[in-house]
C-alpha cells in the first residue's frame, strides 16, 4: 500500500473582496484533481489547500485560481506595500474617469463626434477591463455575478449607442468596487494588524554567544534577550530581569504588567522598561499570538443565521434579475414592439440590481465585530456566536478561577494573649517554610510580601491530617485545624464564636498555638475577583435573567461568595459531570445559556451550554479549543463587553439586512416603470450599497 504523501498551503488571493469571489474560488478549488481540502477566510484574502503533490503543484493551483482573474501568491513573511497611486485599479480608474469627463466637456462644448467617441471607448474600455475579466471568469464556471450584470449593462448600453451613458456606468461601477474593496479591508485592519505584532526575528543566546536569528529557527528551551522598548518575538518564562510589559494587544489589559522571574510573557507585548532573559516555551506557530490570528481567521466560516440568509439570497437573486431583465428586453418588444425602447429598460433593471450590498452587508459587520473583539482581548469563533449571545437570558459561573481568582490568599489575622498580627504571621511562617501544603505556601507568601524576616525551625514534625508541631528555641508550637488542637488537648472554647463565623464565610480555619493557649487564627480564602460583584450588577441591568453560580466547593463556602456578589442562586458539591447536567437543566429553563469558566475542568458544561467563555486563555490551550469566546486575560468586565457587541453587531446587521432590501425593492420596480436611467439608477445604488458597508464598519470603533 502506497502511502499519500499530502502538503499544506496558505495562500493569499488578492481582490477576494466579496461572497461572489468566494463563490467563484470554490468552484475552481472543487475542479482540481488533487485538492484534499481547502478551507477560505474571506476576513484576511486567504486560502489553505491541502493538496497531494503527485497530482498537482501549489504553481499549478495557483495558476489555476488566476484563471479566475483573481491573483494568488503563496503567504510570505513580509510582502511590500503598493502606494495607492500605483494600484492598477486605482489608474483604471483615473483613467476612465479623465476620459469620460474630457468627452462630457467637449460634447457641451459642441464638439460632439469621433473624437468623443474615441474618448467614451477608451474609458469604457480601461474602467470595464477588471470588471469584464471576472464576469468572463465566472462565466466560464457557469456562475452570474454581480460583475456580470453590469458588464452586460455596459455592453448593452453601447449597442443602443449610449456611449456616454456606458463610460458613466463603468466609472461609477468601478468607483464603487474600489470603494467597497477599501471599506471592506478597514475591517480587516484588526485581524491584519495582530499578524504584524509579532517580530519577524529574535536576539538568542546560544553558546556564549548572542546571535540574531528569525524566530523560526529559535528553540524550545533556546534563551532569548529582550531590551527596553522592544517587542517580545515568542512566548516564555522570565529567567532573568525585571520589566513591566504592555500586553494589550494580547490581553487587552490597559495597565502595564509587571513581570519578574518565573513569570510567562507573550509574543507580541511590548518590553518597557528594562532588559529580561526569557526561556521560549513555544515555537514561533504555537505561540499564543499564532493561535489568536490563526482563530481570528477561521472565525468567518462559522457563519449566523444572517450569513447563510445573504449567501442563499445573492445565490438566486442574480440568477432572477438576469431572468427579469431578460424578460423586460424581451417579452414587450414581441408583443408590442419598440425594441430599443424596452431593451434600454431591461438594461436599467439589470444595472440597478448589481449591488454587492445584500452580500457584504453582513459578512463585513460580522468581521469588523470580530476584529474589535481581537484587539480588545476577546476571541469570537464567528458570527453564529454573537447572535446567540445576543438572545443570553441566564450566564452559569463556575468558582474557582472564574468568580475567584484561583488561588487561595490570607484574608484574615486574629491575634489573642496580647500577641500582634505580624507576630502571628511570622511565627506561622517560620514553622509553615518547612511545610509543602498549599495553605503553608499561602502563610508563607503574606509574610514575604510583608517583608518579615524568616528564623531557623529547630524542630519540625507534620502530623498527617492536622498539621504541624514544631519548637523555636525552648517553645513549642502547634499550626493546623481544630482536629490538631483537640488530639492535644488545647483549649479553643473562647475562640470558636470567631472561627464559626470565619467558617460561614467559606474560609478556611488555620489555628496557631502553644499547648497551653491559643495564640492567634489565620483565615485563608480563594479571593473573590475585585471586579466580580460590579460585573454581575452591569449583567443584571443588561437584561440577563439569571445568574448562577456550579461550584465543586461545599453548601457554606458557596453560600458566602453568592450573598457577597449577589449571585441569585448556586449548586455546590457538583463534579465536572454534574456541572453538564445541571447545565443540561438550566437550557430547558432559560432556554439560552452562557457558560463561563477556566476552560479546564469546566470543558464539558461550555460544551453543552449554548456560548462558552473561557477565562484567561493566555497559555491555556483547552480554553481555546472548547469555547466559543475566548477571554485573553482573566477580566470579567469582557463579559458584559461581548453582551454588547452583540447586541450591537445583530442591530447593526438588522439594519444592514432591511436597507439592502428596501434599496432592491425600490429600485427594481422604478427601473420597471421607466422612472430611472442607467446612470441615476447605479449611482442610487452604489451609494446604497457603500453606506451599508460604513454602518457595518461601525463595530470597529
Amino acid at each position: 500500500m502506497i502511502n499519500e504523501h499530502i502538503e499544506t498551503h496558505k495562500l493569499i488571493i488578492e481582490g477576494m473582496d466579496c461572497q461572489d469571489e468566494v463563490t467563484i474560488i470554490e468552484k475552481k478549488l472543487k475542479s482540481l484533481s488533487g485538492i484534499k481540502n481547502f478551507e477560505i477566510y474571506l476576513a484576511t484574502q486567504g486560502v489553505k489547500v491541502v493538496y497531494d503533490p503527485s497530482l498537482i503543484s501549489i504553481q499549478q493551483i495557483i495558476k489555476s485560481v488566476a484563471e479566475t482573474g483573481l491573483k494568488a501568491s503563496v503567504v510570505k513573511e513580509t510582502e511590500p506595500k503598493i502606494a495607492w497611486w500605483k494600484e492598477k485599479r486605482i489608474i483604471a480608474l483615473s483613467v476612465c474617469g479623465l476620459f469620460t469627463l474630457t468627452a462630457f466637456v467637449l460634447e457641451k462644448l459642441g464638439w460632439k463626434g469621433i473624437i468623443t467617441l474615441i474618448f467614451h471607448s477608451i474609458a469604457i474600455i480601461t474602467g470595464g477591463y477588471y470588471p469584464a475579466k471576472m464576469a468572463f471568469n465566472a462565466l466560464k464556471i457557469f456562475t452570474l455575478n454581480i460583475r456580470t450584470l453590469m458588464v452586460t449593462g455596459a455592453i448593452g448600453a453601447v449597442t443602443l449607442e449610449l456611449w456616454e451613458e456606458a463610460s458613466m456606468l463603468v466609472f461609477i461601477y468601478l468607483l464603487g468596487d474600489i470603494l467597497e474593496i477599501y471599506t471592506v479591508s478597514k475591517s480587516r485592519g484588526a485581524v491584519k494588524m495582530l499578524m504584524e505584532l509579532a517580530p519577524k526575528e529574535a536576539l538568542v543566546r546560544r553558546n556564549g554567544r548572542e546571535v540574531i536569528l528569525p524566530v523560526e529557527e529559535v528553540e524550545v528551551s533556546d534563551s532569548i534577550i529582550i531590551r527596553p522598548g522592544e517587542k517580545i518575538p515568542l512566548d516564555g518564562k522570565v529567567i532573568k530581569g525585571y520589566s513591566s510589559v504592555d500586553q494589550s494587544p494580547i490581553t487587552g489589559e490597559s495597565i502595564p504588567v509587571e513581570k519578574k522571574e518565573r513569570d510567562d510573557v507573550f509574543a507580541g507585548t511590548f518590553n518597557q522598561r528594562g532588559v529580561l532573559e526569557v526561556a521560549v516555551t513555544k515555537l514561533s506557530k504555537d505561540t499564543t499570538l499564532a493561535k489568536i490570528i490563526h482563530l481570528v481567521e477561521e472565525a468567518q466560516a462559522r457563519k449566523s443565521s444572517y450569513q447563510r440568509f445573504g449567501e442563499r439570497f445573492g445565490k438566486y437573486y442574480t440568477p432572477s434579475m438576469f431572468a427579469l431583465a431578460f424578460a423586460v428586453a424581451i417579452v414587450p418588444p414581441l408583443l408590442w414592439g419598440g425594441f430599443s425602447y424596452w431593451f434600454y429598460r431591461g438594461l436599467v433593471v439589470l444595472v440597478v440590481s448589481c449591488s454587492c450590498g445584500i452580500a457584504l452587508s453582513v459578512p463585513v459587520a460580522v468581521v469588523a465585530a470580530i476584529g474589535n473583539a481581537a484587539r480588545h482581548g476577546v476571541l469570537v469563533k464567528g458570527g453564529v456566536y454573537l447572535e446567540i449571545a445576543e438572545k443570553l437570558k441566564a450566564i452559569a459561573f463556575d468558582k474557582t478561577g472564574t468568580i475567584t481568582i484561583g488561588k487561595p490568599s490570607v484574608t484574615d489575622i486574629i491575634p489573642f494573649n496580647n500577641q500582634t498580627e505580624e507576630t502571628i504571621l511570622q511565627l506561622a511562617a517560620n514553622i509553615e517554610s518547612y511545610s509543602e501544603h498549599a495553605l503553608g505556601e499561602t502563610i508563607v507568601s503574606q509574610a514575604r510580601e510583608r517583608g518579615l524576616n524568616l528564623h531557623t525551625v529547630d524542630a519540625f514534625e507534620s502530623l498527617t491530617g492536622m498539621g504541624i508541631k514544631a519548637k523555636i528555641g525552648t517553645s513549642e508550637y502547634f499550626i493546623g485545624n481544630k482536629r490538631l488542637f483537640s488530639e492535644y488537648s488545647i483549649p479553643i472554647d473562647k475562640i470558636q464564636v470567631q472561627i464559626t463565623e470565619l467558617e460561614k464565610k467559606g474560609k478556611t480555619v488555620v489555628l496557631l498555638g502553644t499547648r497551653e493557649e491559643p495564640l492567634g487564627i489565620i483565615a485563608v480564602a480563594d479571593r473573590i475577583r475585585a471586579e466580580a460583584k460590579s460585573v454581575i450588577q452591569m449583567l443584571k441591568h443588561m437584561g440577563i435573567a439569571r445568574i448562577i453560580m456550579l461550584t465543586g466547593d461545599n453548601e457554606g463556602t458557596a453560600d458566602a461568595i453568592t450573598r457577597e456578589t449577589n449571585i441569585d442562586e448556586y449548586y455546590a458539591r457538583l463534579l465536572p459531570e454534574d456541572k453538564v447536567g445541571t447545565v443540561k437543566k438550566l437550557k430547558e429553563k432559560y432556554h439560552c445559556i452562557a457558560m463561563v469558566g477556566d476552560g479546564v475542568n469546566d470543558a464539558p458544561a461550555m460544551a453543552e451550554s449554548d456560548v462558552g467563555v473561557a477565562m484567561g486563555a493566555a497559555g491555556t490551550d483547552i480554553a481555546i479549543e472548547t469555547s466559543d469566546f475566548v477571554l485573553i486575560s482573566d477580566d470579567l468586565l469582557k463579559i458584559p463587553y461581548i453582551i454588547k457587541l452583540s447586541q450591537r453587531a445583530v442591530k447593526i446587521i438588522r439594519q444592514n439586512i432591511i436597507v439592502s432590501l428596501l434599496i432592491i425593492i425600490f429600485l427594481v420596480p422604478v427601473a420597471l416603470c421607466g422612472w430611472i436611467g442607467l446612470v441615476s439608477g447605479l449611482l442610487i445604488n452604489e451609494i446604497g450599497g457603500l453606506l451599508v458597508i460604513a454602518n457595518g464598519l461601525r463595530l470597529l470603533r
